[in-house]
């Protein structure tokens, strides 16, 4: 037997060649493919993409952002940040998007008719509708109608199926349930055999909801808050109206919101200003009111005069007292004195009038003194100065008590001015306090009033001067070359299906297709020995011929140089018996029987091949056979089983036992003791005995002569068994019921790759089979490596 050297694994070029060998189905899906392609992108309207760019400044003003600014530096309202996240929403929200689609009339589509498909007019349409009047259900409802332009003075109104509603000329009032409507010429747009334009009123929701979902907002990076707007739309001037118009209404509605919070602002500070202008005169009017109370005008200028003045009077009442002191001293000295004792001189507080006085006593009392060392006190001298002295004390007496008098009356009035500045000095406090009540509430109001009178100020300059909320950095810019659909995408997609398709038909066929279809399919599924293969031949019924050249003729030649190991163990002068089989009939072990014993009948031995499949004969349709044979030699009796050998036409040794008619018993035929003789017999007359069965699926019988065989080749034919079933041939070789089994592939399909059939006849010149040209390929490829 010869081993099988090839490799039973997964092999990269059998698969390969699988799907190579259908290479027109993938050519011509490839190319039906890239001709749906071509005509898609002829015929698909294309996408463009438009972006612009924006810068957000600092905050987003809202609500009572301004107001909080206003008073920020109170720090008596809060005020919040807006976030780059918030613009995006902003400007992704239904309102600015539905607003937006209003000013630029989206809801209202024109369309013009080409040969294969309808494109959008826009700006390019030759007639412009405008609405007033509108119903209230204009925004809601959905509305095709058609124009046909007779002149640039006359048009048809049509419906949608192009019923003609009425004739009417352009720039004229058409009254309709969605209100009055104006269409208006546009020459420059006309082109030449364009007659009729299809107008499309959409709801505003629709709409709005289409533009929402194509517009995408995103910011450049999170260190920025500079965002991109982009929209992918068919008309690229849409695209850019639409961006630029959403941006002029963002900062539109964000100055609106300012100028909003500004009026709001104003009002507030103007009502404000009223209310604190009433309190503020209040306020100084209490002012008015407690200084005419307390006839006060400065009252800390006051208090010092009042300090002052209490000073003086308290150190005049102390050198008063002092005065009054000393004339009562001098007073109680004059008392206890006679004329001869001195006065004191100048400590009497009189301004000189009682010192000179004073001074003219003690001048007197010593002149008296003088005078009366040398005289007697009768002496007129003495007595006249003693007189003048008595006059003299009197009068200093009289001058004491009135200057006594005098003092006391000033210091009685020192204490009674006192009194009062005392009084006054303790009002100051009560004063300063209730004064400086009323001037805090001057003062706040005061200042409370000028910061209103600077905001209002501040907020008219606002209000005048409002900035938008965003800055554009790039207008809307409609890229030249459309996103959808991509050429290259579209091609490369259509190449990869035209591959794909087919493959993948192919390869779920395979899937799907249990039956068996190479050798492939059954080494390494089944353990029995693989014996070869034989394709599928042009002539099934034509036996083989020494002249044969097909690859059939050359694969059972291959067969037979294996049999030759298979059954070298057979003694010479006894026949080797091969025995033929398979699971079911119709998988060609007669072809295989009668062509493996050709092939030995062509080697120059002596061959018998022998019909034993007696339920189904068919060696008949391979030859000329009788109807007698093996069933009429085992149900006889005294008959000779060589009468029953036929000889074949055109072979040398070969010999042909037909089955016989078929009988009503053919496995007790089989049992019988004359199968066994019918071997012996026959093993010593031939060199080769190929032995055509039953299938052993179905019947017995085959395992019933089993034992005679020296060898079973068990015939599987390709693209007929399921893999399924050779569990059957597995299970006989493991239980060993068919001596030497091997299996024989029959019927491969050498354009597809299985079977040896292009090697075969080569350089004969006779059936020679034509390698493919990916075969070609691979041969060089090898011969070069």
């Amino acid at each position: 037997m010869i081993e099988n050297t090839e490799d039973a694994s997964f092999s990269i070029k059998e698969q390969i060649e699988k799907y190579i060998i259908h290479l027109k189905w993938f050519v011509l899906s490839v190319f039906i493919f890239l001709i749906g392609g071509f005509l898609y992108l002829r015929y698909s309207t294309p996408e463009y993409k438009i972006e612009a760019t924006v810068l957000i400044k600092d905050d987003k003003k809202g609500g009572l952002s301004e107001l909080s600014e206003s008073f920020a530096d109170l720090g008596i309202l809060g005020g919040g940040k807006s976030n780059v996240d918030n613009e995006i929403e902003i400007l992704k929200s239904r309102t600015l998007v539905e607003n937006t689609v209003k000013d630029l009339e989206l809801n209202i589509s024109y369309f013009r008719d080409g040969r294969l498909k309808t494109t959008e007019a826009y700006k390019q349409s030759p007639v412009k509708i405008s609405f007033f009047d509108k119903s209230e259900d204009f925004f809601e409802k959905d509305t095709t109608f058609v124009i046909e332009s007779l002149s640039s003075l006359k048009f048809n109104l049509l419906d949608v199926e192009k019923n003609i509603i009425g004739e009417f000329s352009y720039g004229k009032t058409i009254k309709t349930t969605l209100g009055k409507m104006v269409v208006l010429y546009k020459s420059e747009n006309v082109k030449s055999g364009i007659k009729f334009t299809t107008v499309r009123l959409s709801s505003l929701e629709k709409v709005t909801d289409t533009y929402r979902k194509k517009l995408q907002v995103t910011p450049v990076n999170k260190m920025t808050s500079v965002l991109t707007l982009s929209i992918v739309d068919p008309v690229k001037d849409i695209g850019v109206d639409f961006l630029n118009k959403l941006i002029e209404k963002y900062n539109e509605d964000a100055i609106n919101d300012k100028n909003l919070v500004a009026k709001n602002t104003e009002a507030f500070i103007n009502k404000r200003l009223e209310s604190i202008v009433v309190e503020l005169d209040t306020v100084e009017g209490d002012i008015e009111k407690f200084k005419k109370v307390n006839r006060v005008t400065d009252i800390v200028s006051e208090a010092q005069i009042f300090l002052r003045s209490s000073s003086e009077y308290e150190k005049n009442s102390i050198d008063t007292a002092i005065k009054l002191k000393v004339v009562e001293d001098v007073l109680n000295l004059i008392g206890k004195s006679t004329n001869q004792d001195l006065i004191p001189v100048n400590i009497v507080p009189d301004g000189g009038n009682t010192s000179g006085l004073i001074q003219e006593y003690n001048q007197l009392v010593l002149d008296k003194s003088r005078i009366a060392k040398g005289a007697t006190a009768e002496n007129p001298l003495v007595i006249n100065l003693e007189q003048q002295l008595s006059g003299l004390r009197q009068s200093i007496t009289e001058s004491l008590k009135n200057l006594k008098s005098s003092l006391t009356i000033s210091q009685k009035d020192l204490r009674r001015q006192g009194g009062v500045l005392g009084g006054k000095i303790g009002e100051i406090p009560r004063q300063e306090r209730e004064a400086r009540e009323i001037g805090r509430k001057q003062q706040v109001k005061e200042a409370l009033y000028l910061y209103l009178l600077q905001k209002r100020e501040e907020n008219a300059i606002a209000l005048n001067v409002t900035a938008p909320n965003s800055k554009v950095i790039d207008d809307a810019y409609a890229s030249p070359i459309p996103v959808s659909p991509k050429s290259k995408i579209i091609y490369l997609a259509a190449l990869l299906l035209g591959i794909l398709v087919p493959f993948g038909i192919i390869y779920i066929y395979d899937l799907l297709d249990t039956k068996i279809k190479n050798r492939g399919d059954i080494e390494g599924k089944v353990q029995v020995p693989f014996i070869g293969d034989v394709p599928r031949s042009e002539s099934h019924e034509e036996l083989i011929k020494a002249e044969s050249r097909s690859s059939s003729a050359e694969a059972m030649r291959i067969i037979r140089t294996n049999l030759d190991f298979i059954v070298n163990q057979v003694p010479d002068g006894i026949a080797k018996t091969i025995f033929m089989t398979s699971t079911f009939p119709k998988e060609g072990k007669t072809f295989i029987s009668v062509n493996l014993a050709g092939t030995f009948a062509l080697s120059g031995k002596k061959v018998l091949l022998i019909g034993m499949d007696i339920r189904n004969p068919k060696l008949d349709e391979y030859m000329n056979l009788p109807n007698r044979g093996v069933t009429t030699y085992l149900s006889s009796k005294n008959v000779e089983l060589n009468d029953f050998l036929i000889k074949q036409e055109g072979y040398e040794h070969f010999y042909v036992l037909p089955a016989g008619v078929i009988p009503p018993n053919p496995a007790e035929l089989l049992m019988g003791t004359k199968v066994e003789a019918m071997f012996e017999t026959l093993k010593k007359q031939f060199d080769y005995i190929v032995v055509d069965t039953a299938p052993v699926s179905l019947v017995t019988d085959t395992l019933l002569i089993a034992k005679h065989a020296d060898a079973f080749i068990y015939v599987v034919r390709a693209n007929f068994l399921d893999k399924r079933m050779l569990r059957i041939p597995e299970t006989l070789y493991r239980e060993k019921k068919l001596p030497n089994m091997s299996i024989l592939l029959n019927d491969t399909d050498t354009k597809k790759g299985y079977g040896y059939g292009y090697g075969y006849g080569y350089g004969y010149g006779v059936d020679v089979v034509k390698e493919p040209w990916y075969k070609e390929v691979f041969n060089s490829i090898k011969k070069k490596s």
